[in-house]
């Protein structure tokens, strides 16, 4: 009988796939190739549009307790970030210092279960300052990453570059690409995917 292996990904619209016709996301594409790759996994897809750090924080243990159960083994994606850098009000939804304490908090709350991080970064949107803003972020997650020995997924300039996610996105609505945007990320994500795996 093979393993009960159990991913949740946690995040924002990107996670959840908005945009995607297929109703994949870069999420269940990975979903797919693990499965191509023997590696049989239950995927949950907790993305939520709109939603910040601060959000997934609040949520992430609640959400992700039931479908990790000790006698599974369960491991955790985290994407966000885009939402953070947005501006209201003239000022970032999320303010950075906090976004990193956020992710911070994430991780070490996951460690305390026992359950492997593999974190993705924020993607770009068709918005220059916005993207800026982003970046900053994406330095600061990495640093946090690399500090707590979790993967980090450097996707966020290379999408940027990108003329398919780039295209995709401006043809949406200005933030979410459509299938060809999220095979992009997949395709990215992959190796360090089924590194990450074990495979």
């Amino acid at each position: 009988m093979s393993a009960d292996v159990r991913v949740c990904f946690v995040g924002d619209s990107f996670v959840a796939g908005v945009g995607d016709p297929l109703l994949l996301g870069w999420a269940g594409r990975l979903g797919q190739r693990a499965h191509a790759a023997g590696v049989p996994l239950t995927s949950y897809n907790l993305g939520v549009r709109r939603h910040t750090s601060a959000e997934v924080l609040a949520r992430f243990a609640a959400e992700c307790a039931p479908r990790l159960p000790a006698t599974c083994t369960g491991r955790v994606v985290l994407s966000f970030g885009v939402n953070d850098a947005m501006v209201e009000h003239g000022v970032p939804r999320v303010d950075p210092e906090e976004s990193a304490a956020n992710l911070t908090k994430l991780l070490g709350q996951a460690a305390e279960r026992g359950w492997p991080v593999l974190m993705v970064a924020p993607p770009p949107v068709d918005d220059a300052a916005h993207n800026a803003r982003t970046a900053e972020l994406d330095e600061r997650f990495a640093a946090i990453c690399a500090a707590a020995e979790v993967p980090y997924l450097r996707v966020h300039t290379a999408l940027r570059e990108s003329a398919v996610w780039m295209r995709e996105v401006r043809a949406g609505d200005g933030a979410h690409p459509g299938a060809a945007g999220y095979d992009e990320l997949a395709a990215l994500a992959l190796p360090q995917w089924l590194a990450w795996l074990g495979h």
